[in-house]
């Protein structure tokens, strides 16, 4: 088993909207630092993401950056649990000398 590898204590995302009243950040600047989340991350991300879109009383253009930022957590925690899935591996216990298998779906 590989040593575990030290990550900085998790830091709780950047803002979701620009703080500026009328600044909306660019479809390149809203997703910034996604693929550097791990999963609980960017899950966590994604929720909070969602809360406010749910409840705040947003502009348009601040609602379309947030919208795009969820979609990219989104898809960041689908490509992140494919990647685990093609890791994981069959074992029958009732079976051991029999090697594991890919998991297929």
């Amino acid at each position: 088993m590989a040593p575990n590898k030290k990550r900085p204590p998790a830091q709780s995302p950047e803002p979701l909207v620009p703080q500026e009243e009328g600044m909306v950040l660019g479809p390149d600047e809203a997703l910034e630092g996604v693929q550097d989340l791990n999963f609980r991350e960017a899950q966590t991300a994604l929720e909070l993401c969602l809360a406010q879109l749910q409840a705040s009383d947003l502009e348009v253009e601040a609602m379309a950056t947030l919208h795009r930022r969820a979609q990219a957590y989104a898809n960041h925690c689908v490509q992140l649990l494919e990647k685990v899935e093609q890791e994981v591996q069959i074992w029958d216990p009732e079976r051991p000398e029999k090697s594991s298998q890919p998991y297929q779906p």
